[in-house]
C-alpha cells in the first residue's frame, strides 16, 4: 500500500513510465497497486486525497459508556489485578458475580 503522502509521487512514476512507453498496468504492478487503484486516485483530472479519515463511521454498539470504561479501569488497577490480562480477570469477576453476559 502507498502511504497517502506518497501517493502524488506514485502517480507522478506511473504517469512518466507510461509517457515513456510502458504499460499503464506493468507501471502500477511495479508499485504494487491496481490500475483501478490508480484510476481512482486520478478520476478528476488532480490526485485525490485520501478520503478514509474523514469518512463517517457509526458508534460500534458494544462502545463501552464513560461510567464502564472508568468502571473497568478502576478495577484493572486493583493490585491483585496488575499482572493478570482480561482473559484471567474476567473469569474471576464473574466467579464473584460481579459480571454478566
Amino acid at each position: 500500500m502507498i502511504d497517502p503522502s506518497n501517493r502524488n509521487l506514485a502517480v507522478g512514476l506511473i504517469q512518466e513510465a507510461n509517457g515513456n512507453g510502458a504499460r499503464l498496468s506493468k507501471a502500477c504492478e511495479e508499485l504494487q497497486i491496481s490500475v483501478r487503484t490508480y484510476q481512482r486516485w486520478v478520476s478528476e483530472g488532480d490526485v485525490k486525497v485520501d478520503q478514509r479519515p474523514y469518512a463517517k463511521r457509526p458508534t460500534p454498539k458494544n462502545k463501552l459508556s464513560v461510567e464502564e470504561k472508568y468502571e473497568v479501569l478502576e478495577v484493572v488497577k486493583q493490585k491483585k489485578y496488575l499482572d493478570l490480562p482480561p482473559t484471567q480477570i474476567m473469569p474471576h469477576l464473574a466467579d464473584q458475580g460481579r459480571y454478566s453476559h
